[in-house]
């Protein structure tokens, strides 16, 4: 299975890629999907793409809920195999 989670947008490199934050791992990510994104931007990424930005107080909470429930580790590895 795999779930759409938010990242943070760090640096933006073009208008189709960016560097995310993700669950401390720094990966590139495509953006070609969004308008207006900026660094520090929440994003939900999705195989690599970003489909939309999400408010950073629910990004927050949604990470902290993965986080507690022990899960954020395994999505982060689907991704980074993903993404490779």
């Amino acid at each position: 299975m795999c779930l759409a989670i938010p990242v943070k947008v760090e640096q933006i490199i073009d208008t189709e890629t960016a560097i995310a934050d993700i669950g401390g791992v720094r990966k590139e990510i495509n953006i070609a999907l969004i308008a207006d994104l900026n660094v520090g931007d929440y994003v939900i990424l999705h195989v690599g793409y970003a489909l939309n930005k999400i408010d950073p107080e629910e990004a927050e909470r949604t990470l902290q809920l993965f986080a507690e429930l022990g899960e954020l580790e395994q999505i982060m590895e689907g991704h980074q195999q993903e993404l490779s």
